[in-house]
């Protein structure tokens, strides 16, 4: 089996949506040890509802406990999969990410130049960050952390994203809200900042309640056992994230 047939094992799409305005891949979050459902098939089908064409990674993890640190597996089963679905010749190849998942997107929206010369045009064109793991030192998480680089100081350093951002980084959305206490809102912040500084295109929305991990933040999604509730004030994320993409990429429904 090539490793593209073994992406596309893990790569799952919706039925095909009539005039896409493009690619949408969903990095369900999860600590890098686990992949959170109520990430993955209501996103996508709510990137569907809007005209998107939704893929589903199901990138590597941690299963086992005491095994050795993902490093850059996550990395590079992103890049390839966004070079995949590249070459089928969508308009814009998006990247929308939680948590963890979200590390990972913004991983690629930074790192992606290391990854050409391997995967070829693996650069998404916009990223979509839900309460985003960034940094790998200040206000991180420490499961995604150890589950990523074992604690590796070298490791910390390249996935401590708030640090790597520049000139060449990928456009970016961000929503977090301040409740959040396994994911501080500072991560956002952070990269934000850093996107602002290097003259990036980004935009940030700060909701002031709700725990981490509240994905759509509708009742299909409803997790009350974690406290997790819908919210419509919070649920507007998502039509801001649409709203944006047409901004930035020029790309109404149909076309």
């Amino acid at each position: 089996m090539t490793p593209a047939e073994t992406l596309m094992d893990a790569l799952s799409s919706f039925p095909v949506v009539q005039n896409p305005r493009g690619a949408v891949i969903i990095c369900p979050g999860g600590g890098y040890e686990m992949l959170a459902d109520r990430e993955a098939e209501p996103v996508a089908a709510a990137f569907a509802d809007s005209g998107w064409q939704p893929f589903v990674l199901r990138y590597p993890i941690k299963e086992e406990s005491g095994s050795a640190p993902l490093l850059s597996g996550p990395l590079k089963s992103l890049g390839r999969a966004v070079s995949i679905v590249r070459r089928k010749d969508f308009s814009s190849v998006v990247l929308c990410g939680f948590s963890a998942g979200g590390h990972l997107a913004a991983s690629l929206g930074v790192h992606w130049p290391d990854l050409v010369d391997q995967f070829g045009d693996c650069r998404p064109d916009a990223l979509i960050l839900s309460y985003p793991v960034i940094s790998m030192k200040s206000h991180f998480h420490e499961g995604s952390m150890l589950n990523l680089t074992g604690a590796d100081p070298e490791w910390r350093d390249y996935f401590s994203l708030e640090n790597q951002a520049g000139p060449d980084s990928v456009p970016a959305f961000l929503w977090h809200t301040c409740d959040d206490r396994d994911v501080p809102v500072e991560n956002s912040l952070m990269f934000f900042s850093a996107l602002r500084s290097a003259g990036v295109t980004s935009e940030l929305h700060i909701f002031p309640r709700g725990e981490h991990g509240l994905s759509l933040a509708t009742p299909e999604v409803d997790q009350p056992e974690k406290n997790r509730y819908a919210d419509s004030h919070v649920a507007k994320w998502f039509s801001l994230s649409i709203g944006w993409l047409e901004e930035i990429l020029g790309t109404p429904a149909g076309q």
